[in-house]
Formats: structure tokens, sequence, C-alpha cells
């Protein structure tokens, strides 16, 4: 079992309890779904395209030029990361948004 901050193992009377909002939050907090649709569907082709436009102008830089391959390469590896990001959380929120619409012409039906 999980020690808490102080290394301590908490109680099994602690552990049985289920774990209660200590703010205002809902119970049911949920992300909104449609604005990281948006944003996801925003910079993916963003980050696909200065992924490639920073890895292309680190492939055409000289020995003196600056800035230097370097920092170009890492600026396109962040961009891609990014990028796989966006795709993922693209790939995710679609997801999760069919299977609630389906959920829900479950429950009318």
């Amino acid at each position: 079992m999980a020690d808490d901050q102080h290394g301590r193992t908490p109680s099994p009377e602690r552990r049985a309890r289920p774990r209660t909002p200590s703010g205002t939050e809902p119970v049911t907090a949920r992300s909104d779904l449609r604005l990281r649709l948006i944003l996801s569907a925003l910079f993916l082709p963003v980050f696909t395209a200065a992924t490639v436009g920073f890895a292309l102008w680190s492939t055409h830089q000289g020995p003196g030029d600056s800035p230097g391959s370097g920092p170009l390469t890492v600026l396109a590896v962040v961009c891609g990361v990014l990028a796989l990001v966006a795709a993922l959380d693209l790939v995710r929120v679609t997801s999760r948004r069919r299977r609630e619409r389906d959920t829900t012409d479950d429950a009318l039906g």
C-alpha cells in the first residue's frame, strides 16, 4: 500500500473510505471535450508545419550559420512532440465523444 507524504502507511479505516472532493468541484467533473477538440484540431497542423519547417531549415544550415542546426533540431523535436500530443488528444476526444453519443442514443432508444 502506498505511503503518505510523511512515509506512514494509512490505517485500514482511512484506506476504506472513498475519496470525497475537498473543494467546490462537482463529483463528476469533466473537461470540456468540445474545446479540447477545437484546440487539438487547430494546433495539430500548426505544430506539424513547424516541425517540417524547423527540420528543413536545420538541414540547410551551414557550419557557421546562425542559428546552428542543433537548436533548430531541438525546436523541430519539441514541435514534433507537441504535434503528437495534439494528435493523440484528438483521437482520444473523438472516441470519447462518440462513446458518449452512443450511450445517449442507447438510453433514448
